[in-house]
């Protein structure tokens, strides 16, 4: 059967299993099992609510967003899993596969941060257009090694101190953009939806094969970009001491335990056949991966060298917050993902190259991801007659496969277009990609100047990143 021939409520509900958070991964897909009718529009309120309480709360209302923002993420998400749980057909279920996702998400993000929080890197260079560069270039190389959550929090502290006098918002903005998104594009470590596609079938080495040339002309782009910006700071008033170069590290034991996190990722049945899947045995929330997560987290935190923890300056209040939030934001997205995968399924055999690339990207700039990744995987996969999932399907649609319409071009010209999209897009806003929320809180902790939801898509998303995704467009994905 063609993906596009089904029903949206079959692929939409299947699809919001799916991810690099979620050990259902696997099966996102391939059960198409009917787990849930297609969702009324008005359930969308809830999520359009929270994120512009998201957006405006700090703003126009500090005070009571501060105290009151968890009340209003719960509440939210409460309303949409009580539709879901007693007026939808199978909503339980879509709900039970939403709380695996969201506490793998959890379990990844918590022991990432709190593992590289235990280590203090400190480098004997004051910020320059340079050093600040070779920074962010090591760290978008780096997210593809350890992810970008692992690379954002393991150099967003040393990045913040280098540049301390005369940081200024773009900065941080920069930061963001390079190493906490569009570096991670090359591995399926480095983003979850590439991850999620290397368990559809997706060969490990493929994405650095076909986008590392895009890839290359993006961190050209922005490193440049951001060069001039920081060249108009210059020290700020700041004495300039000598630049010794060197490089000090305290809590060196804790990359021991940053191995061992991104060894657990691949911790999974889709993976490694012979490992169990707790979901199915004794219907728990969550799999032998988290619980792996969770105890290297507790193990690092308790061994962490306390002047490193000290040095940095760590506290939980970050990841309580994204905890907190992306709660709400996993519950309220249910719908929209469900709705946009009916929508995305039934009218994927019309959709060219370029409807690919932008519709993947905007809707992973305020959706997660890994779920709007696959969804578009699947109605492009329909679209050329293939079922991913059927791994060798996958790998031949990755390889690239003849189109059924006359002048359209290959299959893999659209994997290469979704994925891109579905990663350099996660820049667009603080909740695109979890670890752009994490350094934007970490880096108002340090009293950076650090700009509010709204200013970040205005001042920065909609003037530098859609100019650079269009050239992208124009170059590489305009069929």
């Amino acid at each position: 059967m063609r993906i596009q021939d089904m029903h949206p409520e079959v692929i939409g509900s299947a699809a919001i299993q799916g991810g690099f958070q979620g050990t259902a991964a696997s099966s996102a897909v391939p059960s198409f099992q009917h787990f849930a009718q297609v969702p009324p529009s008005w359930l969308v309120l809830p999520f359009v609510l929270l994120l512009l309480m998201i957006a405006t709360g700090p703003l126009f209302y500090h005070r009571f967003w501060e105290h009151h923002y968890p009340k209003v993420s719960i509440g939210l998400g409460a309303i949409v899993a009580g539709f879901y749980g007693f007026m939808i057909d199978g909503g339980i279920e879509v709900l039970n596969h939403t709380l695996q996702e969201y506490l793998s998400f959890i379990a990844l993000i918590a022991s990432l941060f709190v593992v590289s929080g235990g280590i203090l890197i400190r480098i004997e260079n004051r910020g320059s257009p340079f050093t600040n560069a070779l920074l962010l270039l090591s760290g978008a190389v780096l997210s593809n090694l350890i992810g970008t959550t692992g690379a954002s929090m393991l150099l967003i502290r040393p990045y913040l101190r280098m540049n301390a006098g005369r940081l200024k918002a773009f900065h941080v903005v920069f930061f963001i953009f390079i190493v906490s998104n569009i570096g991670g594009a090359l591995t399926p470590i480095g983003d979850p939806p590439l991850f999620l596609g290397f368990l559809k079938g997706v060969p490990f080495f493929w994405v650095l094969s076909k986008v590392w040339f895009v890839w290359v002309v993006t961190i050209a782009m922005f490193i440049a970009v951001f060069m001039l910006l920081d060249a108009r700071v210059g020290q700020n008033g700041v004495r300039v001491t000598e630049n010794k170069g060197g490089l000090q590290i305290k809590g060196m034991k804790n990359f021991l335990f940053l191995g061992a996190i991104i060894a657990a990722v691949f911790i999974d049945p889709a993976v490694i056949s012979a490992i169990p899947s707790l979901q199915k045995m004794f219907h728990l929330p969550f799999g032998i991966r988290e619980l792996f997560l969770t105890g290297i987290a507790v193990s690092a935190y308790l061994s962490s060298d306390r002047e490193a923890l000290k040095g940095n300056e760590f506290n939980f209040e970050p990841i309580k917050e994204v905890a907190l939030l992306f709660f709400g934001i996993f519950a309220t997205m249910i719908p929209a993902l469900q709705l946009i995968a009916g929508y995305a399924s039934l009218h994927a055999g019309d959709f060219t190259v370029t409807r690919f690339y932008w519709m993947t990207g905007f809707l992973s700039g305020v959706l997660d991801n890994a779920p709007t990744y696959l969804n578009f995987f699947a109605g492009a996969a329909g679209k050329f007659g293939i079922d991913i999932g059927q791994i060798a399907d996958v790998r031949r649609f990755a390889d690239g496969i003849a189109s059924p319409v006359a002048g359209d071009v290959a299959s893999d010209v659209y994997l290469m277009a979704i994925s891109i999209a579905s990663v350099f897009f996660g820049a667009l806003t603080y909740i695109g990609n979890a670890p752009n929320f994490m350094v934007r809180n970490i880096a108002a902790q340090a009293e950076a100047d650090v700009p509010d939801f709204l200013e970040y898509i205005f001042k920065y998303s909609l003037p530098v990143l859609i100019p650079v995704f269009f050239l992208l467009w124009l170059l590489f994905f305009n069929y």
